[in-house]
């Protein structure tokens, strides 16, 4: 069941991720560096100022947070942990998997401080690329540094409407939102109305009528989700 779980989250994120990406500004590790340059490790922790917002791209999404000083990032993480004990030592170790899709399903998080190596876990580090994408302008370093140490602790989440873009957006610009949020919210959208889609829906429904049997409960979805969809479309 977890497995299983565990794919379908995998795929969910996949998905909006695709059209994400070529949204954003190519990977920095410095604030003045050329487009075509070749990607390079992590920068040092000097380079970044304290209340920078820093991104990092994983597999199926992207990560963020919120620099401190001192070699340490505040960042949000799905995280069951919390939920079942108190041990701050224990908490603070490296959350694993399991923890982190248990987190998603019991929707409970916690923003904690890491190093930036443990943070960027050998990824590329944006620095402020999100600065371009948002229409608020940042809040003055120290405030938004302030604002993320104000929210250290056991948080609930929502893996479209409170996750770690909600946290670090909050922080630096004042206003939570998700652009990968909002990209997922539009990529389904798209789905619902494209005609293409219809063909798809029906096999889909045939599929389960010949795996559950004919029915009220198979059929009527059957010819009602795919007329409604052409009709939409």
């Amino acid at each position: 069941m977890l497995d299983t779980l565990t794919f379908l989250l995998e795929k969910l994120f996949l998905l909006a991720h695709i059209k994400l990406s070529s949204r954003l500004p190519p990977p920095l590790t410095g604030r003045c560096e050329r487009d075509d340059a070749p990607p390079q490790p992590a920068a040092p922790p000097h380079r970044f100022q304290r209340g920078d917002l820093l991104e990092v791209p994983r597999t199926l999404f992207t990560h963020f947070g919120i620099y401190l000083g001192e070699n340490r990032v505040a960042h949000m993480i799905p995280d069951i942990l919390p939920v079942l004990t108190a041990e701050r030592r224990q908490i603070q170790e490296m959350v694993t998997n399991t923890r982190l899709l248990l987190g998603v399903l019991s929707k409970r998080a916690s923003v904690r401080v890491d190093l930036v190596e443990d943070f960027a876990y050998g990824a590329v580090i944006r620095l402020n690329a999100m600065d371009q994408a948002v229409l608020r302008s940042p809040l003055p370093g120290e405030e938004v540094a302030q604002r993320a140490e104000l929210m250290l602790g056991s948080v609930s989440y929502s893996l479209l409407w409170n996750n770690c873009e909600h946290f670090v957006t909050h922080c630096r610009y004042g206003s939570a939102q998700s652009l990968q949020t909002d990209q997922f919210c539009e990529w389904m959208k798209l789905l619902i109305l494209a005609q293409r889609n219809v063909l798809l829906t029906a096999l889909l429904g045939l599929l389960s009528m010949v795996c559950l049997g004919i029915s009220l409960s198979t059929a009527l979805p059957t010819l009602v989700i795919p007329f409604t969809l052409w009709m939409a479309s």
